[in-house]
């Protein structure tokens, strides 16, 4: 009887201790109520038999999302979120449209494996820095002690592989875009694929197999000691398909974009926080290089009108610094990544910047040939052949014209009639208005430009 009033009043005392927590955190600021926290869950881990792990949304002095945090969630949106009272909602966009829930801010779920009961917490920390309001979300997990061998080893790994894969079937691509070293993103919802894409066919085949490789390959980078990381030089004129290519590859293999800009970064080390901030899966894309930042081939020209380009250009961005990016030791953080570059003038770029190791593979994106007007033709016209295509073979055999010209001129696809002989007329008309034309190859865009 005696000890049963010890553990009666034991029970008030710690059930008074609760009431006061949930009280003092719903109205204490949040510098008073972090140290209660700190002093409460010191006098209750004396008593308590529970353990509690917590799982940060962010590791590194904030550098990289927690990947442990990312599975966690995606884990308890799958399986807990029907427990919970309070729920978040987002929509996602992958096959249908459809509403993700998951546990709000502050709410607690039980679940139960293999017998053992656990209980996961979400919640944040908020905290001032430079009059910014700097959140840190966290999910915390609680179980009784006699299980903890079961938890770590068996459980945790069960919940870290099952929100791998489950992120993996339903994960949603997003486009990213940076504001100096911050990441912000929309979804990626770009229609392209290497099948309506203007090329011949043995090129698109050789780009997507090399793709595939190297999404496959973690065991052979890892065997030869190289990060895993492969770079694209996609050049050519304007219009010849450099952006729907990148979103081709996306598409090919569900990776996100981080569409870098770099003249919003201030300098090198916020280059450095951008590239360990993106994810693995996904291509980190600097378009235009050649118009991005001073990086052209006259490097012994560069210290004369330094001064001059620093008030034209707050960056202060160094080749040295987007080497670093590129194949640096900062490089290997993560793995998956694909970096592409683009440009309109693959001659004036620092060789040192596009060597075979930095960007592997390069891609000459040029001048439509027959076989690319042949996927336009079907992509446009839902044409595979044509008495009218035996002549724009020939006429494409001698005048330089780019996919997106040819698109356009297909785009009002009523009449297929029409459509051919404009795309001649086109042609013909390039032809008779430069000399020379018939003998050595006419452009479209130059007589548009005249």
């Amino acid at each position: 009887m005696w000890k049963g009033e010890i553990f009666a009043q034991l029970g008030s005392i710690i059930a008074t201790f609760v009431f006061i927590k949930a009280i003092l955190e719903r109205y204490l600021p949040h510098q008073l109520r972090n140290s209660f926290q700190k002093q409460f869950q010191t006098f209750f881990s004396f008593l308590s038999p529970y353990i509690q792990i917590t799982f940060n949304e962010f590791t590194g002095e904030r550098f990289m999302q927690s990947e442990a945090y990312s599975a966690i969630e995606t884990y308890l949106s799958s399986n807990s979120s029907a427990q919970a009272k309070r729920l978040k909602a987002d929509i996602v966009k992958n096959s249908t449209q459809s509403l993700s829930l998951s546990m709000d801010d502050n709410e607690e779920v039980a679940a139960e494996f293999e017998g053992v009961k656990v209980y996961w917490a979400s919640g944040k920390n908020i905290s001032k820095t430079q009059q910014i309001n700097d959140e840190n979300r966290f999910y915390k997990l609680r179980f009784h002690k006699k299980h903890r061998n079961f938890i770590i080893k068996t459980y945790l790994d069960h919940v870290l592989k099952e929100g791998k894969l489950i992120k993996i079937k339903t994960r949603q691509r997003r486009l990213f875009t940076n504001s100096s070293s911050k990441w912000s993103h929309v979804p990626f919802e770009h229609p392209a694929t290497f099948q309506t894409i203007a090329m011949e066919p043995e090129k698109r085949r050789d780009i997507v197999n090399d793709l595939l490789k190297f999404s496959k390959g973690e065991e052979f980078y890892a065997k030869i000691g190289r990060a895993w990381k492969r770079g694209y030089l996609l050049y050519g004129p304007p219009g010849t398909g450099k952006s729907t290519m990148i979103a081709a590859m996306a598409n090919l293999l569900s990776y996100d974009i981080y569409d870098l800009e770099l003249t919003s970064v201030k300098d090198n080390t916020e280059l450095k926080k951008l590239l360990i901030a993106t994810s693995s899966k996904s291509i980190i894309v600097i378009e235009d290089i050649d118009c991005s930042v001073d990086l052209t081939a006259q490097r012994a020209n560069k210290r004369a009108d330094q001064e001059q380009n620093e008030s034209k250009n707050s960056s202060k961005i160094t080749l040295s610094g987007l080497l670093n990016f590129i194949d640096g030791l900062w490089s290997a953080c993560g793995g998956e990544r694909i970096i592409v570059f683009t440009t309109n003038y693959v001659e004036k770029l620092d060789p040192a910047l596009i060597r075979r190791g930095r960007m592997d593979k390069h891609i000459e994106l040029s001048y439509c040939g027959f076989e690319g007007f042949k996927v336009l033709a079907k992509n446009y016209l839902d044409l595979e052949w044509h008495y009218m295509f035996s002549r724009i073979e020939d006429l494409l055999g001698r005048i330089e014209i780019t996919p997106a010209d040819v698109a356009e001129i297909l785009m009002p696809a009523g009449n297929v009639e029409i459509c051919l002989k404009n795309l001649i007329s086109t042609l013909e008309g390039v032809e008779e208005t430069i000399p020379g034309a018939a003998e050595s190859g006419a452009s479209y865009n130059q007589v548009e430009l005249d």
